[in-house]
């Protein structure tokens, strides 16, 4: 009994609207795999639930009094940056979006998201993959594009192999880990491998950081 509940996602919800949050709680409780192990409804609660809650993934409202979502983030990440937070947001706050990624965040979602896509994107981030909604992809990389002409990188492999440089490309083109095996006639798990070792060495925790650091090194060349 007590191996099924471990296996369970563990998941905080916070937002400063008590029938948001009821809503997202009413869908998530209907998925097997999910476990809520706490609601807030500021940064302030959430910073503070997360310090003796065992959560896996916060989904985390942007705007919100007292303390905001990014900085509940920024906090949150430093003290315990093992958990996996999910921006929740509205469209016209994706400006937003680029300092989110930068504080920590593993996922981004807009409040309009259908259920499953939900439940799908959680799944995802508690396997380790990010995930940005392709509709912002363009604006992210408009972003990234200005950045780097204030801020000149110097394009470097950051020692790299040769492989792992192939699949960091491949991810930068939206590929999944088992399309990526399949693209480079190599096993799924051999992929995760080499996104851990391109993990470790720039220094990033999981797929969205590596595709930032890697596009603002000019790491990698993007469509």
């Amino acid at each position: 009994m007590s191996n099924v509940k471990k296996n369970k996602i563990r998941v905080m919800i916070v937002d400063d609207h008590p029938l948001l949050r009821e809503g997202i709680i009413k869908i998530l409780s209907l998925e097997p795999s999910f476990e809520i192990v706490g609601e807030a409804e500021d940064g302030a609660q959430a910073i503070e639930l997360a310090r003796t809650t065992d959560v896996d993934i916060i989904l985390m409202d942007v705007n919100m009094p007292n303390i905001n979502g990014i900085v509940a983030t920024k906090i949150i990440k430093k003290e315990k940056p093992g958990i996996n937070i999910i921006a929740l947001t509205i469209h016209n706050q994706e400006e937003y979006l680029f300092e989110l990624i930068r504080c920590g965040i593993s996922g981004y979602v807009l409040k309009d998201v259908r259920p499953d896509e939900l439940i799908m994107t959680i799944k995802k981030i508690a396997k380790g993959q990010g995930f940005i909604p392709p509709s912002l992809t363009p604006r992210l990389f408009e972003e990234l594009s200005r950045l780097s002409k204030q801020e000149v990188e110097v394009a470097e492999d950051y020692n790299l192999t040769a492989r792992e440089q192939e699949v960091l490309q491949e991810m930068a083109q939206g590929l999944s880990n088992k399309e990526i095996g399949e693209k480079l006639f190599i096993s799924e798990k051999t992929v995760k491998n080499h996104l851990t070792n391109i993990f470790q060495k720039l220094e990033v925790n999981d797929r969205t950081q590596a595709l930032l650091f890697a596009i603002k090194h000019g790491m990698v060349i993007t469509k």
